[in-house]
């Protein structure tokens, strides 16, 4: 899974690494940087989240597709390709490790324009329980926001 992060004045690459607790390197090859001089204020970001409670992982076998998986776990197949930063189109590789969503969970991506009060309504819920569900949220678009059903 994936959150999408716009660097805010004075925030570099390092910090952002810092903030998540993630590898540099990895969060470069991720966003295809090969300079981080280029990472400036507006720049957006995808910074990989993993968080067990929410997710479950598989890896990938040969001979298998989004939709194949899809269709084993019972979930959206476009959703199971944003939630893992990939395209329908995407090529998946064997031994290529994937989030799975559970299914006591109800997902979200965000959209320009969302607010927390339009995502809490879409999900029936009230702000308090988002953000207990939650541990950061951006509302940047592209992120991934959770609910316990």
């Amino acid at each position: 899974m994936y959150n999408h992060y716009i660097l805010e004045d004075g925030e570099s690459l390092d910090m952002v690494c810092k903030m998540f607790g993630l590898d540099k390197s990895e969060v470069m090859k991720l966003n295809n940087i090969s300079d981080e001089k280029m990472v400036r204020e507006g720049s957006q970001i995808k910074v990989p989240v993993s968080d067990p409670n929410y997710y479950n992982t598989y890896t990938i076998e040969t001979g298998d597709t989004l939709y194949k998986i899809a269709r084993k776990y019972n979930i959206n197949p476009m959703l199971l390709a944003s939630m893992n930063g990939l395209d329908m189109e995407d090529y998946i590789y064997p031994n290529q490790e994937i989030l799975i969503p559970k299914s006591n969970y109800s997902y979200y991506i965000t959209k320009e324009g969302d607010t927390i009060n339009t995502v809490a309504a879409m999900f029936k819920t009230n702000v308090d329980n988002m953000l207990k569900d939650n541990k950061t949220i951006y509302l940047a678009d592209g992120q991934i926001l959770v609910h316990l059903k």
